[in-house]
């Protein structure tokens, strides 16, 4: 019984089946927030919402029961798990926001289409990298606020007033969002040498600390590319040794009925 299970479970129309059933199920959600909605489509989209969230909760059984403990040792089946477990719970007081976190179940597609699991994957692995730019650029942001609150503070308050009020200033001035014509050249206009405080800090934070990150995300995705070649290449060569061993086998066939035709002819 569980063999059957299993051979459901990893079917690839089954997979495609519930593929198609969380786009289906995404274009709904999107659909329910039209505010001139009727009731009764309303009405149907929900009883559609509850059948989707049935189909995925018997899914997740389905693959629990087939794969026992190994489905809690996936991160994956894992994500799959949690994510139907807050579809699950009811929309009473206090659950109202898990409701809304139902949503989520579309990120189920990452875990269904392997592409987009080699994705994720390979991005995931560039976390450590990431997270050590992330800290040091909030010692830069750090220190370039406490300045900043110092020297524009009392003339800027609106942008420099705290430290709070600094980060979120300077975080907008590293997108490059309005930063000359609506923060630095109204504060040149009062302090004429704030160019050599802002200059700097765009050019260490947007531009070389930004790239970093860039060029972390590129060689994570140039490394996916290469393994994903010498996954290709190993397959090819599998093949081919396979092939050679069944021509080989072919060959010898052949030469034993050889053996035996001359020796029926001999006799």
């Amino acid at each position: 019984m569980r063999e059957k299970v299993t051979a459901l479970v990893e079917h690839a129309r089954f997979v495609q089946f519930i593929m198609l059933l969380i786009m289906v199920n995404g274009i709904t959600m999107g659909v329910q927030t039209i505010p001139t909605l009727s009731s009764g489509v309303h009405h149907a989209l929900e009883i559609f919402d509850r059948t989707v969230i049935a189909i995925f909760t018997v899914e997740i059984l389905l693959r629990i029961y087939a794969h026992r403990w190994a489905f809690f040792k996936n991160g994956w089946s894992l994500f799959d798990f949690v994510i139907v477990a807050i579809s699950l719970v009811p929309a009473s007081a206090g659950f109202e926001i898990l409701r809304i976190l139902r949503v989520f179940r579309l990120f189920r597609l990452i875990t269904v289409v392997p592409q987009m699991r080699k994705i994720v994957t390979a991005l995931l692995g560039t976390i450590p990298g990431i997270a050590s730019i992330a800290l040091l650029m909030t010692l830069i942001f750090y220190v370039f606020a406490i300045m900043a609150t110092n020297l524009y503070g009392q003339t800027f308050p609106e942008w420099f007033g705290s430290l709070g009020t600094s980060f979120y200033t300077l975080f907008q001035i590293m997108t490059l969002e309005s930063w000359s014509m609506g923060i630095v050249r109204p504060i040149m206009e009062v302090h004429p040498k704030a160019w050599a405080f802002f200059v700097p800090f765009i050019f260490i934070v947007s531009f070389i600390m930004v790239n970093l990150i860039i060029a972390i995300v590129v060689d994570a995705m140039s490394a996916l590319k290469e393994d994903t070649e010498e996954t290709i290449i190993d397959e090819m060569h599998h093949t081919y040794d396979d092939t050679a061993v069944h021509l080989q086998a072919l060959r010898d066939e052949i030469q034993e009925l050889k053996r035996l035709i001359k020796s029926t002819h001999e006799n």
